[in-house]
């Protein structure tokens, strides 16, 4: 796709603007008219700041990139790490009763579908002199690293009565706090990279710094655990998770004008949300693909065991070997998106991903499985880059409907959706399992078993990423259209006065 003009015509970013001491201090462009004084910027650093508005600034430095991108190692390994291993902790090693831990799952997840929009659009409406979403992150980061360590760290013996109710509060306490920083994070994405080219560079980077977090929170705490136990395990990744999130803010910008707008009330800014067109056409695709990610993960166990016979080492190699051949071809896709566009890219990521799938129903050995997770890895790299930059671009076409600036909410919006699909995956493997005649007291399964986890594994979620291209077409923002909003964009926001 080409840009507006060779002098990049995106919505201008924060990021444009190099490193100029503490970061509260970073947001914050010269007001108009002020003269040079000690330590202020000097005029060509005052024409940089102008020529953030019209898009023309330089981008940021590559380590201002990867310093940015650290926020996805560290929202992932705190992530990864709860999501593998938080109910095996306190059902297997503290004997929590496996029903009472359920029922608050059950409320977790209800809680979950509230406080991304919830969250999302306080952040939306949050004015400070320092930007809408850095302070959040500045504060909220060490609370959040605080609570996930105690997490694994209860006052209470194995099998104590009130560890339940400890679950309860640490995990909600978590989880609001990891929704406030991760969000406002995120939202920083569409606002610091303002073209397809700096967005996807900087979308694959952050995958492939995630993919390095998932796989330490996946593979890494049951180690620990043996070796240090698990509440040492919990201040080492708490702890890393903080400097890495921290680490973050050296790359973090805000564009203060975003923060002029008083924004809407909660209830027009959800529906302002929903009727979105193009939020709608990428939501449902969406929705669909992160079901297939969520149920590749977890049909992976039982389908390697009992299919193609693995052990438990093999298994978490496979789980791995997903994510970890993905690193590579991340890197490829973010060249690929930046010639031919998000809505193209990825209807071909999503069509490679598919065809990817087809070999888990044939496939009859480990080294099958292995070489399945290769082919399926770029299609899946390609989709990892993308999702982001859709909503990036949808919050860019939404600034030039209403004049706001409103990610926390699109992407609060997209973390309920995607709990949705975790819900889904979860009836539909449940369902699948029971229906073919799985028993979990059996070593070897039916050969109707069998077949189910093989559907599971390929035809199941093929359907899933069909029906999500087949939506995905009607999604408006391609190629003159888009260009047309970047160059809209360009125009508001120079003609915006300076602060």
């Amino acid at each position: 796709m080409k840009d507006v003009s060779p002098e990049d015509k995106g919505l201008p970013a924060k990021g444009t603007l190099p490193p100029q001491g503490a970061l509260p201090a970073q947001s914050a462009l010269p007001e108009k008219g002020a003269s040079p004084q000690k330590g202020a910027p000097s005029d060509e650093s005052t024409s940089q700041d102008k020529s953030v508005l019209t898009g023309k600034s330089a981008p940021i430095s590559r380590l201002g990139d990867f310093a940015y991108s650290l926020g996805s190692f560290s929202s992932s390994i705190l992530g990864q790490t709860v999501s593998a291993f938080a109910i095996f902790y306190y059902v297997d090693v503290l004997k929590v009763p496996a029903e009472t831990v359920s029922l608050i799952m059950v409320a977790y997840g209800i809680w979950n579908a509230v406080n991304d929009p919830l969250f999302g659009h306080i952040s939306d409406r949050t004015r400070t002199k320092w930007g809408r979403r850095i302070p959040y992150i500045l504060f909220l980061t060490l609370p959040l690293c605080v609570a996930f360590a105690l997490l694994w760290m209860p006052p209470f013996p194995e099998g104590h009565g009130s560890l339940a109710l400890y679950y309860f509060a640490v995990i909600f306490l978590f989880d609001g706090f990891f929704t406030i920083v991760v969000l406002n994070w995120t939202a920083l994405y569409p606002e610091m990279y303002p073209s397809l080219e700096a967005r996807a560079r900087v979308s694959a980077l952050r995958q492939i710094l995630g993919i390095f977090g998932l796989i330490l929170g996946v593979a890494l705490p049951p180690i620990l655990a043996k070796t240090i136990g698990w509440k040492l395990m919990g201040l080492l990744f708490g702890a890393l998770a903080a400097v890495t999130m921290y680490a973050s803010l050296i790359g973090a910008r805000e564009r203060p004008e975003s923060s002029d707008a008083q924004g809407l009330g909660m209830m027009d800014a959800l529906k302002a949300t929903y009727i979105n067109k193009s939020f709608i056409f990428y939501l449902i695709p969406a929705m669909l693909i992160q079901y297939t990610f969520t149920a590749l993960q977890a049909a992976i166990p039982f389908y390697a065991k009992y299919v193609l016979g693995a052990d438990e080492f093999q298994t978490s190699l496979l789980l791995g070997a997903l994510f970890v051949m993905a690193i590579p071809f991340a890197y490829i896709w973010g060249r690929i998106i930046a010639k031919l566009g998000p809505k193209q890219s990825l209807i071909r990521s999503c069509t490679l991903y598919a065809l990817g799938l087809v070999p888990f129903f044939l496939s009859q050995t480990f080294l099958h499985g292995v070489l399945t997770c290769l082919f399926l890895s770029f299609g899946l790299a390609g989709i990892m880059v993308l999702l982001d930059i859709f909503i990036a671009d949808v919050t860019d076409e939404d600034e030039v409907k209403t004049g706001l600036r409103r990610e926390g909410m699109y992407f609060g919006v997209n973390g309920f959706m995607i709990r949705l699909g975790i819900s889904l995956n979860a009836v539909i493997l449940g369902n699948v399992l029971v229906k073919t005649g799985y028993d979990a007291n059996l070593a070897v399964q039916p050969d109707s078993a069998l077949l189910g986890l093989r559907f599971l594994m390929s035809f199941v979620p093929i359907v899933a990423v069909v029906l999500a291209i087949l939506v995905l077409r009607g999604y408006p923002l391609d190629g003159g259209r888009l260009t047309e909003i970047k160059s809209k964009l360009a125009d508001m926001h120079a003609s915006k006065p300076d602060r």
